[in-house]
């Protein structure tokens, strides 16, 4: 399974690590860690020396209740870092977390290589058309609401079918578009219960019928937390635990805070099911 990346096929038969850089005040677990460049230079340094692939830079809170800020805003949090990296970093591949058109042209422009985008292309109907004017992969996320609602009261008839047949239609609405490199994320606890999350987790595999690589992301979220009686501070080990259990049902890239973990968590999964053959 490849996407294509500048042109090149990048390969997502071994699963990848995407790192997150939050470049927000207010994100729920590193909000506002990463304020001037030196300290981003030192993270993304970091993140390389324990094995990361992807970087997923984003200026936008999306944690339940975040405050909605402007798309200037947004702009200014992302594009100085973003220009900042693609000088100190240029063969690192990157991503930019959001869901407004104007953010994603101008990140493309300036080096970004594909969009996350937590809305699908639902909360910004020129999103594809930018998509597929750049011709980059697209990761859709599927999410209840948006990030200022989604928590309120989830309601799915059964939510694993209605998570896979909005996937479905986004694909089918991407292709229309002509875009070709497809990822998509099941959107762990965004307008989803506890046990909404975790059903979809039992149920992962069965995401297999999108027919495109599939991407998790549980670092450090509620679901983990809530569970265990703890906080996100201390939900590493959690957090691992569930990247593992998802790799064992086909997820391509992990979403995490933690780079070296999760690179553990690949490295031991891959070498156990390499043992069977």
């Amino acid at each position: 399974m490849n996407i294509n990346i500048r042109g090149e096929l990048y390969d997502l038969s071994s699963s990848k690590v995407m790192g997150i850089l939050n470049l927000t005040p207010d994100s729920f677990y590193d909000g506002g860690k990463y304020n001037n460049v030196d300290d981003v230079s030192n993270q993304i340094s970091k993140m390389i020396e324990e094995g990361l692939d992807i970087l997923d830079i984003g200026g936008y809170s999306s944690r339940p209740g975040a405050k909605n800020i402007s798309s200037d805003e947004e702009k200014s949090r992302v594009l100085p870092v973003l220009k900042h990296i693609k000088k100190k970093f240029p063969q690192l591949v990157i991503s930019i977390d959001t869901f407004r058109s104007e953010i994603a042209e101008a990140c493309l422009t300036e080096g970004a290589d594909m969009i996350n985008d937590i809305s699908s292309g639902i909360m910004d109907k020129e999103m594809m058309k930018i998509i597929s004017k750049f011709n980059c992969p697209y990761i859709m996320m599927h999410m209840l609401g948006n990030p200022q609602n989604m928590q309120n009261s989830p309601k799915y008839k059964d939510v694993v079918i209605d998570v896979i047949k909005f996937l479905s239609q986004r694909i089918k609405t991407a292709r229309d578009f002509g875009i070709v490199d497809l990822i998509t994320d099941p959107g762990f606890g965004f307008g989803k219960t506890t046990e909404n999350n975790f059903e979809i987790l039992n149920n992962l595999e069965k995401f297999k019928i999108l027919d495109v690589p599939l991407l998790t992301g549980f670092s450090r979220k509620s679901m983990i937390y809530k569970t265990l009686n703890t906080t996100s501070k201390n939900a590493l080990n959690g957090t691992s635990s569930l990247n593992t259990i998802a790799l064992t049902k086909g997820a391509k890239i992990l979403r995490v805070h933690d780079v070296k973990e999760a690179k553990e968590c690949i490295i031991l999964y891959e070498k156990t099911i390499s043992s069977l053959f």
